[in-house]
C-alpha cells in the first residue's frame, strides 16, 4: 500500500494488533512513517503479528483497568508521547435471536467492544490532552488523533448480531462524546462504520450469514483491509483537523445516514 500521509515522528497505538484489520492498520501507520505499538491479548498471534511487521507489542487485556492504566503509563514511559491511538480490538458473539443468546457472551462483547475502547482512551486522553502540540491549525493546537473501528452494524442494527450493534452503536455514541470534551485540547476523535471485512472475523459467520451481509451491501463486496487502512491514515494525520465527532461511512453503499 501506498504511504498517503507522512507520520514520521508519530508514535501510535493500534489495539486488537494481532488481528487482521489490525495489521492491516498497523501496517498502514508504520508505512508512513509512525512508530508503531501492537496491543492484543493473545501473546501468541501479538507476537507473531510484531514480527511480521517489525513493530513493538504489548500483551494488554483491554477488558482489566488495572492492566489497561498500566500498559498507558509504559508505553508514554517508552516512546514520550502517543499521537495516534485506534482503538480496532473488537470480537463477534454469538450469532442468534436474542432469546437464544447467552448473557454472559453478550456481556463479554460489550466488554471487549465498548468497555474495552473505553478503558484504554480513558487511560490514554489524559496524558494526549497534555502533551506538546505538533501542529497549530487556525490558531489552535493540535496534539493527537483517535480513530475508533466501530460497524455499520452499530447504525443500523442487524438481526442475529444484537450484542455486536450494540457494541458498536455505544463506540459511536462514546466517539462523539469524547470528541466534545477533548476538542479544545487539541485531540481529534473520529469513528469509521464499515460493512464486514476480509478478516478472522468473517470466517466466524456461516456461508448464508456470509450471503445475507452481501447482499445489503450495493457494492456486492466486502471491505478491504487496505481500504480500512487508508480512511485510517488520514484520520489519524493532520489532514484531519476540523472533523472531531465525525463518523466516516465505510460500508460500501450500505448506510442510510
Amino acid at each position: 500500500m501506498d504511504a498517503r500521509y507522512d507520520l514520521a515522528g508519530r508514535k501510535a497505538i493500534v489495539t486488537g494488533g494481532a488481528g487482521g484489520l489490525g495489521r492491516g492498520i498497523a501496517a498502514g501507520l508504520r508505512d508512513a512513517g509512525a512508530t508503531v505499538e501492537l496491543w492484543d491479548s493473545d501473546r501468541v498471534k501479538l507476537e507473531a503479528a510484531a514480527a511480521e511487521l517489525g513493530v513493538a507489542a504489548r500483551q494488554v487485556d483491554i477488558t482489566n483497568a488495572a492492566a489497561v492504566d498500566a500498559a498507558a503509563a509504559a508505553a508514554f514511559t517508552t516512546h514520550g508521547r502517543v499521537d495516534i491511538l485506534v482503538n480496532n480490538a473488537g470480537i463477534l458473539g454469538e450469532v442468534k435471536p436474542i432469546w437464544q443468546t447467552d448473557p454472559r457472551n453478550f456481556e463479554a462483547v460489550l466488554r471487549v467492544n465498548l468497555f474495552g475502547t473505553y478503558l484504554v482512551s480513558r487511560a490514554l486522553l489524559g496524558s494526549m490532552r497534555m502533551q506538546n502540540p505538533r501542529a497549530a491549525i487556525g490558531g489552535h493546537p493540535l496534539r493527537g488523533h483517535v480513530v475508533n473501528i466501530a460497524s455499520i452494524q452499530g447504525k443500523e442494527g442487524m438481526a442475529l448480531a444484537a450484542a455486536y450493534s450494540a457494541s458498536k452503536a455505544g463506540v459511536i455514541a462514546l466517539t462523539k462524546s469524547t470528541a466534545k470534551e477533548t476538542a479544545r485540547d487539541g485531540i481529534v476523535v473520529t469513528a469509521i462504520t464499515p460493512a464486514a471485512a476480509e478478516t478472522a472475523m468473517a470466517k466466524e459467520i456461516s456461508a448464508e450469514r456470509r450471503v445475507d451481509i452481501l447482499s445489503r451491501i450495493p457494492m456486492g463486496r466486502f471491505v478491504e483491509v487496505d481500504e480500512v487502512a487508508r480512511m485510517v491514515l488520514w484520520l489519524a494525520s493532520d489532514e484531519c483537523s476540523f472533523s472531531t465527532g465525525g463518523i466516516f461511512d465505510l460500508s460500501g453503499g450500505r448506510a442510510t445516514y
